[in-house]
């Protein structure tokens, strides 16, 4: 029996705007980039109040040629909540809105750099190959079309990819400060702390901003932490590698860390984990900061993005996003007693793992 027998017409055009939208849908981050590249969340920062679009044409000196791109920009992005309209003297204007907030240059918060890292073209050229991938041998996407290996082999082939990642991931650290505030009970207890792969120590250092009485030491690859300051009396930087030897310490962070790895090697760095919390001979614990997917629990676009990640993290490093059952199975299988779920950072989840 053919569709046309199937659905009635009015659902069949309702399904064609779906698709379409899906379609569609990469102009969301592309027109976010192009938002950022001209700067307007800065322009309206600086401007103090709402801003007209005249105004905001005068400040970027658009050719008149163009006005109507910006406009067209702009009720794109306010139609999906980036920017809001309001009257100002009975004029409209365009002010920030939570999701702009986060576009701002110079404030705690800024995430732009991670704006630029997923939209990299390099990198979002690689999704046009996931059906040839699909049906490859290679792990990652990585693998199947460059000849860098996986995605770290490309990062640290590129300087500007690497400067890219490491100033996006510092950037993501900063909303870590957001919810420490809900996070006293887990570090209060420590006397130091490693936190792992933990890049150029942006995390570790709002931490030990936190907790000036906890010392911090972030554990990378030497290449990564090489040239980093160490003046900081609190925190201390360790060349080495997570799946060899973690250094000893009352806990253990991995922000973002275990969704690159596939589930036997996450097994080995828990493992480690583990060995280097208890060398003191008495339990300590793992603090993981990743995503928990919960389909029934969360809403649609939470979920979405958590799914999102899932592809991404299954087509770049050959790892996945976990929902409570995958976590139980790999936290369990490393050797530990129990763990509590705090959905406190957003789309991602504080995994507070015991020995």
């Amino acid at each position: 029996m053919g569709s046309e027998n199937v659905y009635k017409s009015n659902e069949l055009f309702e399904a064609q705007t779906h698709l379409y939208n899906h379609i569609l849908s990469f102009l969301k981050p592309m027109s976010i980039k192009w938002a950022v590249e001209l700067g307007i969340p800065d322009i309206i920062h600086n401007h103090g109040q709402p801003i007209t679009l005249p105004q905001l044409l005068s400040v970027l000196q658009i050719h008149e040629d163009k006005s109507s791109l910006v406009k067209s920009l702009m009720r794109l992005l306010a139609h999906n909540n980036f920017f809001r309209i309001v009257k100002t003297e009975g004029k409209e204007a365009y002010a920030l809105s939570p999701p702009s907030e986060l576009l701002v240059k110079d404030t705690d918060h800024c995430l732009s750099s991670m704006v630029n890292l997923l939209t990299n073209p390099n990198v979002v050229n690689l999704y046009n190959h996931l059906g040839k991938w699909t049906f490859g041998e290679k792990s990652s996407i990585f693998e199947n079309t460059s000849d860098t290996g996986d995605y770290w082999g490309f990062v640290h082939q590129n300087p500007k990819s690497l400067k890219s990642f490491n100033e996006a991931m510092e950037s993501d650290s900063h909303v870590v400060r957001l919810a420490l505030k809900d996070c006293k009970s887990i570090f209060e207890s420590l006397d130091c702390l490693v936190d792992v792969g933990g890049g150029t120590g942006n995390t570790a250092k709002i931490i030990c901003e936190t907790f000036p009485m906890l010392k911090c030491t972030v554990l990378d690859l030497p290449q990564v932490i090489a040239g980093l300051p160490t003046n900081n009396k609190n925190l201390s930087f360790v060349g080495g590698d997570m799946f060899e030897s973690i250094p000893e310490a009352d806990a253990v962070l991995l922000k973002w860390i275990l969704h690159d790895w596939n589930d036997d090697d996450c097994v080995k760095i828990l493992q480690n984990c583990k060995k280097a919390v208890s060398r003191k001979g008495k339990g300590g614990k793992v603090v993981i900061i990743d995503i928990v997917i919960n389909e029934k629990q969360d809403k649609h676009e939470m979920t979405e993005v958590k799914l999102f990640f899932d592809i991404v993290m299954m087509a770049s490093f050959n790892g996945k996003e976990r929902d409570g059952k995958n976590w139980n199975e790999i936290i369990m299988k490393a050797g530990f007693t129990r763990y509590k779920i705090f959905p406190i950072f957003g789309f991602r989840s504080l995994i507070e793992v015991y020995v």
